[in-house]
């Protein structure tokens, strides 16, 4: 039996596009990334819902609700090389900050290009090499390990520069671990640089890693809630965070 393509407004396939390469979305950030009312990102996101292009869940009491695209939003998408997403409750509050990231980079660099990791994972698979993930030395079989950023900030559309690695940073990671993600983020060469954007609780031990991994000149480190508060502009101030790609 043959499925029928889902077909979707103008509008809807955006929406159901922009969800796909990022996995997870939120009404806040779609509001923010199109500058219009929360009532009005809700009420789009609910009539894709309805749609069947993409299904809504509470996860986590208080938080935003997450949109994720169904099989059918992938088909009317057009977009290839994607599964329908799915978020855990424990992966919920990093898909919320990384959904509410890349609507106020998308803001803050209208001609930049942030795509999400999934995007990163499917080119990278294609490619056979790394665009812009840390090499985290060989595996037990002696294949490369790669660390990939959350976001990926591009400088123009053709990538003939550098791009921006971009951590959502929220929880605590092994000392040992964030000292060699650190390390490898200092030898990367496909990217200008790194930008973390760190809880309060993170930041600390972030800034050890980075002092021990001699880092300092490659990477970045914010407060999220700097970028992602509830009046946090794309300003000036914003541009000075992000490693130059030059």
């Amino acid at each position: 039996m043959v499925k029928k393509r889902s077909t979707c407004s103008a509008d809807q396939l955006r929406i159901v596009r922009w969800t796909v390469r990022l996995g997870a979305v939120t009404a806040e950030a779609l509001a923010e990334r199109e500058s219009c009312t929360l009532a009005s990102a809700r009420a789009r996101l609910g009539a894709a819902t309805r749609a069947g292009l993409l299904a809504r869940r509470e996860v986590l009491a208080g938080a935003p609700a997450l949109y994720t695209v169904t099989s059918n939003g992938v088909r009317a998408s057009g977009v290839r090389g994607f599964e329908p997403s799915r978020v855990s409750v424990a992966g919920a509050p990093h898909a919320i900050a990384c959904a509410a990231v890349a609507a106020t980079l998308e803001r803050a660099y209208p001609d930049q290009y942030v795509m999400g990791e999934r995007e990163l994972r499917r080119q990278e698979r294609e490619l056979g090499a790394p665009l812009a993930s840390a090499d985290l030395g060989p595996g037990r079989d002696g294949a490369a390990l790669l660390h990939r950023p959350d976001l990926v900030l591009w400088p123009d559309a053709r990538r003939e520069r550098l791009p921006v690695a971009v951590e959502v940073e929220l929880t605590v990671k092994a000392p040992q671990r964030l000292l060699e993600i650190c390390r490898a983020w200092a030898r990367c060469r496909c990217v200008a640089g790194t930008l973390y954007l760190a809880g309060a609780e993170v930041r600390r031990p972030l800034a050890r890693a980075i002092e021990r991994a001699q880092a300092a000149e490659r990477i970045v480190v914010v407060a999220l809630d700097q970028l992602t508060g509830p009046h946090a502009p794309a300003d000036a101030s914003a541009e000075r965070t992000v490693p130059s790609s030059s």
